[in-house]
């Protein structure tokens, strides 16, 4: 008879992985008890840590959680919200939800869905960058395909858009920030975007955003983030990144996912910032 798996062994390895499949089968295992306690808690936690990564299954399970209260408080508002995330990557069965609920964008997506607060050393390993193992699907091909365009690394521009919506297509802030990249309707007239909810334009408006800001912020990472969430006038004002807590957390959750403090840029793009220096540029 095979030994039961311990506790300290399989499991944990499992819910310490960045593989959001990992993640996923082991909060099947506490949701349904199979081989350990069953703990809806840690099935929530796990299924939510995947989900933030965009991977549709866990958005869709962590979906089930809430429509039947498991683990959490019955919520069919954020339920239909989580459903809507993964039926727009495709998930067949999410679209069969979707048909039973109405998701509603003024309905806060649980706070689990963003990246937990980094040490202050986040990006220390300059050579490590990206810390999140991003699952395939639509929203990351597509990432993956418009980012050269933009010189961008699409590592750095999915650490945005998991950090700004947690790969929800619907998202607004209360501020009017929509879509995957959170663009403000200023922000999106000044690159173009039409429809800031189309996946695509979003994209692209998102990625154009930041190929300026790292030509304007000479390819500092932590400054070009701090410029993303609370725009490039704060941080010029302040020369470095303003001492507002939810931008110094933003930069800590996007240097977190992505820990290379440098990226190259063009540096005859446009005007640049007066005191931003760093190391790694090049032009055409």
């Amino acid at each position: 008879m095979a030994e039961p798996n311990s506790p300290l062994t399989m499991p944990e390895a499992s819910e310490n992985s960045d593989n959001p499949k990992a993640l996923v089968d082991m909060a099947v295992k506490y949701e349904h008890a199979e081989g350990v306690q069953q703990d809806y808690k840690k099935a929530v936690d796990l299924y939510c840590r995947a989900a933030r990564l965009g991977y549709a299954d866990a958005q869709y399970a962590l979906g089930w959680m809430y429509a039947n209260g498991r683990g959490v408080p019955k919520d069919d508002g954020v339920a239909a919200q989580l459903f809507a995330m993964a039926a727009e990557q495709g998930h067949q069965y999410a679209r069969v939800m979707m048909r039973y609920t109405k998701a509603n964008t003024t309905t806060p997506l649980p706070a689990c869905l963003l990246p937990e607060k980094p040490a202050d050393d986040a990006y220390d390993d300059a050579d490590h960058a990206g810390a999140a193992n991003y699952p395939q699907g639509p929203i990351v091909n597509l990432v993956h395909q418009l980012a050269p365009r933009y010189e961008v690394d699409p590592k750095l521009a999915l650490a945005i858009i998991s950090v700004e919506s947690a790969f929800n297509v619907r998202a607004i802030s209360p501020k009017n920030a929509q879509g995957l990249m959170q663009l403000i309707p200023e922000t999106a007239q000044r690159f173009r975007v039409k429809n800031a909810f189309d996946p695509a334009e979003n994209i692209k408006g998102g990625l154009a955003y930041l190929k300026w800001l790292l030509s304007f912020f000479r390819g500092n990472v932590p400054l070009v983030a701090a410029a993303y969430n609370a725009g490039e006038g704060a941080v010029e004002r302040y020369r470095g990144i303003p001492p507002y807590p939810e931008t110094r957390d933003y930069v800590k959750k996007v240097t977190r996912l992505y820990r290379k403090p440098t990226h190259p840029y063009q540096s005859n793009a446009t005007e640049t910032s007066s005191f931003a220096v760093v190391q790694v540029s090049y032009s055409k």
